[in-house]
C-alpha cells in the first residue's frame, strides 16, 4: 500500500502544478479605450472563466489526493 500512497501524492503534486500553470495562464491584459475623448487609455486585466474553473478543479483533486495519500502512509 505505501507505493499507492507515493502515486497518490505524487499525482497530488502533479495537479497543484496544474493548478498554478492554469491560474497563471488565465489573465490577459489589454487596454480599455477612454470613454471621453479627453480621457486616456486604462489598462485592463481580463480572466479566462473556464482556466479558472480548471484551477479550482485541480486544487480540489489535489487536495483529496494529498489527504488520501497521507491518510495511508500515516495508517502503516
Amino acid at each position: 500500500m505505501k507505493s499507492r500512497a507515493t502515486v497518490e501524492l505524487v499525482l497530488a503534486a502533479v495537479a497543484a502544478v496544474g493548478c498554478v500553470v492554469s491560474w497563471l495562464a488565465a489573465r490577459s491584459t489589454g487596454i480599455a479605450a477612454p470613454v471621453v475623448a479627453s480621457e486616456p487609455s486604462m489598462p485592463t486585466v481580463a480572466y479566462d472563466p473556464s482556466l479558472i474553473v480548471l484551477a479550482v478543479a485541480l486544487a480540489t483533486i489535489a487536495g483529496v489526493l494529498a489527504v488520501l495519500g497521507v491518510t495511508r502512509l500515516r495508517r502503516r
